[in-house]
C-alpha cells in the first residue's frame, strides 16, 4: 500500500528559514501566489493584522491573522511577503503604510 503524504503550504510575512535544511527561494508574481493559495489548503503564519489585510486585498484571498511559529518539512512550500526596506526597530506598519512600502512576493520551498 502506498500512502501519499500531503505537503503543506504556508503564508509567511518574512523570508525566514523555519528549520535546518536546503531551501529554494525565488520571486513570484502576485498572480502565481494567488494561484498557489487558491488551489491548496494553506496555513497562515502572518502575525500582523495590517499585513494579513493587505495580503488579503492584493491576493483576493482571505489571509487570516495567525501569529504562530511553523517548522517546514521536506516538500513544504511557503508564499512569502518580503519587505524590501528595513524598518526602524519596533515599527509596525499600518495597512496604509504597507501600501507605500516596496515589497516582493516569494516562494520558499524546502528540499
Amino acid at each position: 500500500m502506498v500512502i501519499k503524504m500531503t505537503k503543506k503550504v504556508y503564508v509567511l510575512n518574512a523570508p525566514i528559514l523555519t528549520s535546518y535544511g536546503t531551501f529554494i527561494f525565488r520571486k513570484i508574481s502576485i498572480g502565481k501566489a494567488r494561484n498557489i493559495l487558491s488551489k491548496n489548503e494553506f496555513v497562515s503564519a502572518i502575525g500582523h493584522e495590517s499585513t494579513a489585510k493587505f495580503l488579503s486585498q492584493i491576493l483576493g484571498i482571505n489571509i487570516p491573522l495567525n501569529r504562530i511559529q511553523i517548522k517546514m518539512s521536506k516538500g513544504d512550500r511557503a508564499v512569502v511577503f518580503k519587505l524590501l526596506d528595513r524598518l526602524p526597530e519596533g515599527k509596525v506598519l499600518s495597512i496604509d503604510e504597507i501600501k507605500n512600502v516596496k515589497y516582493e512576493i516569494g516562494l520558499l520551498i524546502k528540499l
